[in-house]
């Protein structure tokens, strides 16, 4: 915002806001069938830390999380080039390809640039860029069919770690904590400076807390 050379900038990047009163966990219907009689069904649900957790071995491919997540969208259109519109929640369909472009054998920039599918060879995966992480719930590609969402790295919390974005952040920009815990770093940032959520008059009470601009010239 403001006129060159008076500006100021703001990086905004979103993610699942583990909302306290989480429409996805409401909506979900979840698979009693393959859950079994008596055991917990639903393929989002809250974790006693207040997580929005994700199964997919139970979830239907229904998309009646995203659909009901005011912070997600089926399909982007132009809007979201410039955060009008975006989404939290994704979705890989069995019959799309989702990154096209790692398969793509033309360059970029002809006679300049590899093509995608020459990175994805280099690196030898595919996208280059795969994550081969994996454990519990948790797997290193997206299935096909089902839902996936930030679980706030919930293997990591779980052994006293921070999530993996927290973690490698450069800036330190990013803060993981208790919030109802007032000796935590982000119960006392969060006092001291002016927050705001995204959206918050939709009523879901969103925990992820947005802090500050900064100018190149400050």
């Amino acid at each position: 915002e403001g006129t060159f050379p008076n500006t100021k900038h703001f990086v905004m990047p979103v993610l699942c806001n583990h909302c306290s009163d989480a429409p996805c966990v409401t909506k979900c219907p979840g698979n009693p069938e393959k859950a079994g009689p008596g055991n917990p069904y639903k393929a989002l649900y809250k974790t006693p830390e207040g997580i929005t957790m994700h199964n997919p071995d139970l979830c239907v491919g229904c998309r009646e999380c995203q659909t009901n997540c005011p912070y997600s969208h089926e399909k982007l259109d132009a809007s979201s080039l410039d955060g009008g519109s975006y989404s939290v929640i994704s979705f890989n369909a069995m019959d799309e390809h989702t990154q096209p472009r790692w398969a793509d054998k033309t360059s970029a920039i002809p006679g300049c640039t590899a093509s995608g599918a020459e990175v994805s060879a280099l690196a030898g995966a595919m996208p280059p860029m795969l994550n081969a992480w994996k454990g519990g719930d948790l797997q290193p590609v997206r299935q096909d069919d089902v839902v996936e969402k930030c679980t706030f790295c919930y293997h990591r919390v779980l052994n006293g770690l921070q999530p993996a974005c927290v973690e490698v952040c450069p800036a330190k920009a990013r803060i993981f904590g208790d919030q109802d815990d007032p000796n935590t770093e982000i119960a006392q940032i969060l006092k001291m400076e002016k927050s705001f959520r995204l959206q918050e008059e939709k009523g879901t009470k969103p925990n992820v807390h947005y802090i500050g601009k900064y100018s190149p010239r400050a």
